[in-house]
């Protein structure tokens, strides 16, 4: 194990006396929430992305981080296995749409589908289902009307459309891509799911690119669930000038963040621990984030504890080194490894699908069914 190093030149705080408790909650983290401008950092790469009758089409993409929208990038497929084949995970999202302008036709996307390693696949299905049909829709099928007309064949509540917020924006037609769909909590009749998505929007021959992290609310009827709630997610405005960490995470290669994570990480809402532990952890590991502030419970699932992600003290991993933590193929020596160096790094609540004993403090570490599919990296400040 390296040695415990923080971003900050200090040495990560240990944690505290007595045991933590699990995280995971209650309530979309929506207080404080604006919309946002673009910021200034530009990636800019090669990408090669199907065009919508078939062809391929290879550009230069130009994307632009946003203040509190967060612009993807056109990867579609960041599933659980690592590749575009969508079993537990896929791309990431942003919290407003609103997005740098991107030239060419919009990407094809592919369904995002669970697969039997997850604790309740159907719970996730039916959260990634209703994503997509509101945030998804070919020219000539926008607007409220035609989103309710998709909900309604998938036999939910049409009133679902009208907390869509950012993932129903003016367009003549939108693609989208779920990157992951993470318990946010789950109990025996009741769920949340954190869809992270990227959406692409065309307005006349502009591309848009952008997407959000959807806290759905689910319940239990009979055998089936359905959904009650949509949080979309709400990060704060960008600050004029970020932190040393949080500008270096940023440039950080090994660290994949989705346009909400990003956006949080921009606001200055969240704790230079966080992005501290995100380069510590990156020296050995290259990991994609799926939540930092928003898009995530206000309380920590069924309890009314809050959560430490609403305060910017926390972040989740869904996937390490290529291997999406609910795989049962991913080496279980990889994570609990990755949760062993989360608590060197600072964390002094650490969660994952592996309960592994020892920690500087009893119940350091834990796990449940909600940390199933995903690392929870929580810090006191």
């Amino acid at each position: 194990m390296p040695a415990r190093v923080a971003w900050s030149g200090t040495a990560p705080r240990k944690a505290p006396e007595g045991p933590p408790r699990p995280e995971c909650g209650h309530r979309n983290a929506r207080a404080r929430a604006v919309r946002t401008r673009p910021g200034e950092r530009t990636l800019e790469r090669m990408t090669r992305q199907a065009g919508p009758e078939g062809g391929t089409i290879e550009r230069r993409v130009v994307l632009r981080g946003a203040a509190g929208a967060l612009l993807g990038a056109a990867a579609a497929g960041c599933t659980g296995g690592g590749s575009p084949r969508h079993t537990p995970g896929s791309p990431s999202a942003t919290a407003s749409p609103t997005g740098s302008p991107v030239p060419g036709a919009l990407p094809r996307t592919t369904p995002w589908r669970p697969t039997s390693a997850e604790v309740d696949p159907e719970v996730k299905l039916r959260a990634v289902q209703l994503v997509e049909a509101i945030g998804a829709w070919p020219a000539g099928k926008g607007g409220t009307a035609a989103a309710e007309a998709r909900v309604a064949a998938l036999r939910l509540p049409t009133g679902l459309v009208g907390q869509a917020g950012t993932l129903l924006p003016s367009a003549d037609a939108a693609a989208l891509q779920v990157v992951d769909a993470q318990y946010g909590g789950i109990l025996t009749d009741a769920s949340s799911v954190l869809v992270v998505c990227r959406q692409w929007t065309r307005h006349g021959a502009r591309i848009v690119a952008g997407g959000t992290t959807v806290d759905v609310r689910l319940v239990r009827t009979g055998s089936a669930w359905t959904v009650t709630a949509l949080h979309p997610a709400q990060p704060g405005a960008a600050v004029g000038s970020p932190s040393a960490a949080v500008r270096a995470v940023l440039a950080d290669t090994r660290i994949v963040l989705p346009p909400a994570a990003e956006a949080d990480l921009r606001s200055g809402l969240v704790h230079d621990s966080v992005p501290s532990a995100m380069l510590w952890l990156a020296r050995t590991y290259r990991m994609e984030v799926s939540v930092v502030r928003s898009g995530h419970p206000l309380n920590v699932f069924g309890t009314n504890r809050p959560s430490d992600h609403p305060r910017g003290r926390a972040f989740d991993v869904w996937r390490i080194d290529g291997r999406a933590v609910v795989d049962p193929a991913a080496p279980r020596t990889l994570v609990e490894r990755f949760m062993r160096d989360a608590a060197a790094a600072g964390s002094y609540n650490v969660g994952g699908p592996v309960q592994l004993s020892g920690g500087a403090t009893s119940g350091q570490f834990f796990s449940d069914d909600t940390h199933h599919d995903h690392v929870h990296i929580g810090f006191l400040r």
